[in-house]
């Protein structure tokens, strides 16, 4: 059995890491309703400007944007990993590289190489362990997204999916829902996708077969200049979007996790206080026997 002075230095140091997880458990929250508005304000535009895009992706022009092109002998795929700079955030980074996991798992299965670029260390440092090329890369982002940081990263995968080095560009991130549940998301880049983001938004009455149809504009001063700025505009605010709702989603983890971390500490105090009290009455009681048995044994 341990020593009351054993048990003491025990109590001690699991209170000194309460103390540690309950103020980072503060500071998370603190930070994570900044970064949940910042998610929350640049969500619309990134929604319009899908669904335009889509509509964008069905229309007929005469000229055809290098981002609807589709490179399907291509023999690589790009992926941007989106992930923490830190840890501490619960499972938010382990679901994410799961799923990012499976995925190249079936791109190797279908004879596809990766194409990667991480933004974050987490991701990073899995990219590395898992023996990836990684072509590109963004870390230490701080607590707010900057989109300057970002360009060089994503620029290169832009360059590769132009030049028809890739078949298409894929994004992973952690999408934010509320502060208890944060969703793994591996969703499609380019080339545009013209089936996923409410096309077809025409509601059919009962009974009848929900109308196809492509959607047109006029262009002004031309389709190319137009849709030149547009469709970088829409890869740039995904990007943002998505690590907007990262940073979201990593506050929210750590505040759970480091609350979770402070309800276990205070357990534990209590435990180990409650073996503290019993070993210090144990050692009473039998300081009390030797002393009456001394005395019995001199009377």
């Amino acid at each position: 059995m341990p020593s009351t002075k054993e048990i003491r230095l025990k109590i001690k140091s699991v209170q000194n890491t309460r103390k540690i997880t309950n103020a980072m458990q503060m500071v998370a929250a603190s930070k994570m309703r900044k970064a949940q508005d910042r998610m929350l304000a640049a969500r619309p535009y990134g929604e319009r400007i899908r669904v335009i895009v889509s509509h964008l992706a069905s229309s007929n022009t005469d000229y055809h944007h290098p981002f609807l092109a589709s490179h399907s002998d291509a023999k690589k795929v790009g992926l941007i990993l989106i992930t923490t700079d830190k840890g501490l955030a619960g499972a938010l980074n382990t679901n994410i590289l799961r799923d990012v996991l499976a995925t190249i798992k079936k791109w190797n299965a279908e004879g596809k190489e990766l194409f990667a670029s991480a933004i974050g260390n987490k991701g990073l440092g899995f990219l590395q362990r898992l023996g990836a090329p990684v072509q590109s890369q963004a870390v230490a982002l701080g607590d707010k997204p900057n989109l300057d940081r970002l360009i060089g990263a994503i620029r290169v995968q832009i360059d590769a999916f132009k030049k028809g080095e890739i078949s298409a560009v894929y994004l992973a991130y952690s999408r934010f829902i509320n502060a208890m549940r944060q969703e793994p998301v591996i969703e499609q880049l380019l080339p545009l996708p013209k089936d996923a983001f409410g096309i077809n938004e025409g509601k059919p009455a009962d009974g009848e077969q929900k109308q196809q149809y492509s959607w047109d504009y006029e262009y002004e001063p031309n389709a190319q200049a137009v849709l030149d700025l547009l469709l970088n505009r829409y890869v740039e605010a995904l990007i943002y979007q998505a690590v907007a709702e990262n940073m979201a989603s990593e506050q929210s983890a750590r505040m759970v996790a480091m609350k979770a971390a402070t309800d276990n500490a205070k357990k534990i105090s209590d435990e180990l206080q409650l073996v503290f009290n019993k070993t210090r009455q144990a050692a009473i009681t039998t300081e009390i026997t030797e002393i009456v048995s001394g005395a019995a044994a001199v009377s």
